[in-house]
């Protein structure tokens, strides 16, 4: 059985291969970041949230007391829960000892005609808190003009998270952190499934499997018709002598 694969569909089925594979193997580390990203989620420590602020303690399960803002609520826009357009509502919460950083309550629904903005119903009397303390996502690319807040007219919507923009209309300094406020804690609302991250370490090791899965095809079909080309080329008069030539036409 002869194997003569022509120059032209090697180099493109070879490369295809290759490519596939280096995806592949991008996905297989990506599954092992997120795996130990998940792993520190889940092991991280229970601290009162003035600890963790001093220790820079990301993902740790934290119990504050203060007050929430009753008022001055900032509702970050495209967030979709069960098929539903919403927001989340991020209020500003005072510390005992009188800094403030955001509790991000969960989501709300938003009107189709995004005319009117959901109540935020608030309890400002002082109470203690648990969630898990995480440093802002920052922005992709943006589109459009910045959102710019008023500082008289509350609550607002905002597109991208800005941490200073926030602070600015607040008049007041708000810490790097943000709560996620827990599942159980009364004063939220919907989506409070937290997790580190979107996509789960699960979903990168089935697209390693199928970008592999597309390398070896690849290869297979490069074996597959360098074996039909070479036992054409064999049944041609004279053999594989013509092989050449075949090269030349094929």
């Amino acid at each position: 059985m002869s194997f003569r694969p022509s120059f032209k569909l090697s180099l493109i089925l070879i490369i295809l291969a290759a490519l596939f594979l280096r995806l592949g193997i991008w996905q297989l580390d990506r599954k092992a970041e997120k795996s130990a990203l998940f792993e520190r989620f889940d092991s991280a420590p229970s601290m009162g949230v003035e600890e963790a602020l001093a220790a820079e303690q990301q993902f740790a399960r934290v119990k504050a007391f203060g007050r929430y803002d009753p008022v001055r609520h900032v509702l970050l826009d495209n967030r979709i829960w069960k098929g539903r357009a919403g927001v989340h509502v991020l209020t500003p919460f005072t510390l005992a000892d009188g800094r403030a950083l955001l509790v991000n309550r969960g989501w709300l629904p938003l009107a189709p005609d995004r005319g009117s903005l959901p109540a935020v119903p608030t309890d400002a009397t002082p109470h203690t808190l648990h969630g898990r303390l995480v440093a802002p996502v920052a922005a992709g690319p943006r589109l459009g003009e910045a959102d710019v807040l008023a500082s008289d007219r509350w609550p607002q919507l905002i597109t991208y998270f800005d941490l200073a923009g926030i602070s600015a209309a607040l008049g007041q300094p708000l810490q790097p952190w943000i709560v996620q406020l827990d599942a159980g804690e009364a004063s939220g609302f919907g989506d409070r499934q937290w997790a580190p991250a979107v996509m789960a370490p699960a979903v990168h090791g089935a697209y390693a499997v199928q970008w592999l899965a597309l390398s070896i095809t690849a290869l297979v079909i490069w074996i597959t018709l360098g074996l039909r080309r070479g036992a054409r080329l064999q049944r041609q008069p004279g053999g594989p002598t013509n092989s050449n030539a075949g090269d030349q036409t094929e």
